[in-house]
């Protein structure tokens, strides 16, 4: 597999020319009026997801240059070589396969026959594991005793399943209420702990190594809290999802569930990791959940470049970051079930693209990942929505829509989907004000992805949806987009700060540090 970075192939010049000829003065209100199948010809249905592109600062010419950039960086030998396993993610050697912990399990595959193939072997112990996770997942369902879960995990341990159980609130079990913990901050903790009683709770400890120091931290307060409230039963009330079995054992729990190295923390909510997901929605349900991203797996491999909805979202991507030089994308679901959605997102994105350097660990001369953020719609438009509108900067909105409602309130969806509409139409058409206080540019872009329902399977195909996207951007920015060093220093220094806060030595500190630290002792 040859990768070559975006602004060492010969389509780069091109694209900058188009850039400056066309694309930098591109009027979105123009192109429409000049074009009646725009919006035909830039939208597209993939895998339970309708994207509309139709809004956004490119034209037939710019995408054909963005494809071909697509081709000469690699990509697709690129993406064919992690869903074959290679080991893509060169500074950790290992290879980037969460995309087979969707993939169905094959009847005639089992660990023995598949001993000589790695790619079949690992698929199999992902169904072993798979339908033992499931498995605990019925038992907790049916335990009437247990009411409560406390999921204690952080990063892609937390984000993940906290953003899909509440998405999928609508399919969870009446009877069970999952909590999530992440912060070290006790305030998390003690607030989740001050409504729950020992004996109806499970605590889920989701940390790959059990050495999480925020979760191990977490997880012993639980653990204090449980015995200190009567509870003598840690094997029944405490599950792990970690490699780590003899730390498990050692500190009181039996029941483990565990994945593989291949799967990044931001890739886990499809692996055991998922266990509250799988809790709250049912085997069923949590099997929808794999089917979902399965199918958008499978279209981001076989779909002609053209076709394919991942990277067509992944070279604008690049397009608004690289000549446009548009430094964040604003994330605005209309469905409060998907609220935690940007979070996660955040994260997808950030710490996959966050890079300055590239694979080979070379400068970077272009910027990599945008700052993603928001909030559910309507509540963005009565917050943020004015700089969106009238700011001096140009942010890309992504609207996420979803089509059916699942309450019998009277009026509310009618106006919710109307002011979604409106928001991006308003954007893109702006108006005109002599005064100049009440003038909007207009012309500013967004994407509009519509759901036909929020459901396991829909919600799975736009999860695998955005990582497929962040995948293509960081392919052709030819970054590493699966390691997270950077996640690392703060936590090496905090292990430095936490015994001074104790001590009060400060030798070697710089003055800040070290005037902070005396303050934080007073």
């Amino acid at each position: 597999m040859v990768r070559t970075r975006c602004d060492r192939t010969p389509v780069w010049a091109q694209l900058r020319a188009a850039f400056d000829a066309n694309g930098r003065q591109m009027d979105l209100r123009e192109a429409f009026a000049q074009e009646s199948a725009r919006f035909q010809r830039f939208s597209q249905q993939a895998p339970h997801v309708f994207a509309d592109l139709s809004k956004n600062r490119i034209d037939t010419a710019t995408e054909a240059l963005l494809l071909q950039l697509a081709q000469e960086c690699g990509l697709e030998a690129h993406r064919d070589a992690m869903f074959a396993g290679e080991a893509i993610n060169n500074t950790e050697n290992r290879a980037v396969a969460h995309v087979w912990l969707r993939k169905p399990a094959s009847a005639h595959v089992n660990i023995a026959q598949a001993a000589t193939d790695f790619v079949a072997a690992e698929q199999a112990k992902v169904h072993v594991t798979l339908d033992a996770m499931l498995a605990y997942a019925e038992l907790v369902r049916a335990d009437a005793a247990i009411t409560d879960i406390v999921n204690i995990g952080i990063g892609g341990s937390d984000l993940g399943p906290q953003m899909a159980v509440r998405a999928l609130q609508a399919f969870a079990h009446p009877g069970k209420r999952l909590h999530f913990v992440s912060n070290v901050d006790g305030h998390e903790l003690a607030a989740v702990l001050k409504g729950l009683k020992a004996e109806n709770t499970l605590f889920l400890i989701a940390s790959k190594t059990f050495t999480t120091v925020e979760t191990m931290a977490n997880a012993q307060s639980a653990k204090a809290w449980f015995l200190a409230q009567g509870g003598t039963d840690t094997q029944r009330h405490f599950a792990a999802l970690t490699t780590n079995v003899a730390a498990a054992k050692a500190f009181g729990i039996s029941t483990t569930f565990g994945f593989w190295d291949w799967v990044g923390g931001r890739y886990s909510l499809w692996s055991a990791i998922g266990l509250p997901i799988a809790i709250a929605i049912g085997a069923g349900g949590f099997r929808g959940f794999l089917a979902g991203a399965h199918a958008m797996d499978e279209h981001f491999r076989t779909a002609p470049l053209a076709q394919n909805l991942p990277v067509r979202l992944g070279l604008l991507d690049v397009w608004y970051r690289n000549f446009h030089g548009f430094t964040s994308r604003s994330i605005a679901p209309y469905h409060s079930a998907l609220a935690r959605l940007p979070a996660y997102l955040q994260q997808l994105e950030m710490e996959s693209n966050g890079k300055r350097v590239d694979a080979q660990g070379e400068a970077l001369a272009y910027g990599t990942s945008p700052v993603l953020w928001g909030e559910p719609g309507t509540n963005g438009q009565h917050a943020y929505f004015q700089m969106l509108h009238q700011g001096t900067d140009v942010v890309p909105v992504e609207f996420i829509v979803v089509k059916k409602v699942r309450h019998d309130l009277a009026g509310h969806h009618p106006m919710l989907l109307a002011n979604a509409v409106a928001q991006a139409q308003a954007l893109m058409l702006g108006k005109s004000d002599a005064g100049g206080h009440k003038h909007f540019t207009g012309n500013r872009p967004s994407t509009f992805l519509l759901l036909d329902d929020l459901t396991p399977e829909s919600l799975g195909a736009l999860i695998a949806l955005q990582e497929h996207r962040v995948f293509v951007s960081g392919s052709l920015w030819g970054i590493n987009s699966f390691d997270q060093w950077g996640v690392e220093l703060g936590k090496v220094l905090a292990k430095d700060i936490e015994p001074r806060l104790a001590s009060g030595d400060v030798t070697g500190l710089d003055g800040s540090t070290a005037g902070l630290l005396a303050l934080l002792r007073k």
